[in-house]
């Protein structure tokens, strides 16, 4: 099946799935149950046999998934054998621990570089990323289609549409900012603000006993 005929939410999960079925792959594990997939990543089991029959038959009734064929599906189906380069924009605090952090469970995806405005961490190594002057940008940004955006709200759009310019196609964007971007591009916005007050709302009004 095409990858754009499955529904976002199942493409949204199947990252999740990779990395517990990797986990149990080097924990020398054979198979797998839809329940023990259901408890470790707290998606109910309907879901993910629903999640799974969009890619055909992964499974037997009665035996669960193979996990080093489930594996191999999941590396071909989320690209694993390539690597995907991502730029950082704004070397903060936020992005200082991205630097750092940079994916390390992701075999596939590591930061290369990073911009910033800030002349004492111009020319400067984190992580073992190289930290440019956001004027360089479109100088140093080359084939990069992925960037991560950690700036103040305020410089969010100017710096977005730098990006598009210079062929970026996917932004995470982790300010406060609904940037606006050509219809072909694709932007995910995770505000850590507003997601720790939907935390809080739900658990004063939603209880899970």
């Amino acid at each position: 099946m095409e990858q754009n005929k499955i529904p976002q939410a199942t493409a949204k999960r199947l990252p999740l799935y990779y990395r517990f079925i990797n986990n149990l792959n080097q924990q020398g594990k054979k198979r797998v149950s839809s329940k023990e997939l259901s408890e470790a990543v707290k998606v109910d089991s309907a879901t993910i046999r629903r999640d799974f029959s969009y890619f055909g038959a992964l499974g037997k009734k009665g035996y669960g998934y193979n996990v080093e064929y489930l594996l191999g599906f999941f590396k071909r189906t989320l690209d694993q054998h390539e690597i995907t380069e991502v730029a950082l924009i704004g070397v903060g605090n936020l992005g200082t621990a991205f630097l750092h952090y940079n994916f390390m469970k992701n075999n596939n995806i590591r930061i290369t570089i990073a911009f910033d405005a800030d002349e004492n961490k111009v020319g400067t190594d984190i992580g073992g990323v190289p930290v440019y002057h956001i004027d360089e940008l479109g100088e140093r940004l080359k084939d990069t289609e992925v960037a991560i955006l950690t700036i103040p709200a305020d410089e969010a759009d100017a710096i977005a549409n730098q990006l598009v310019n210079h062929g970026v196609n996917g932004i995470l964007n982790f300010t406060p900012a609904r940037i606006t971007v050509p219809s072909h591009i694709r932007v995910h916005h995770i505000d850590l603000a507003i997601e720790l007050q939907s935390l809080v709302y739900f658990l004063k009004h939603y209880s899970l006993q």
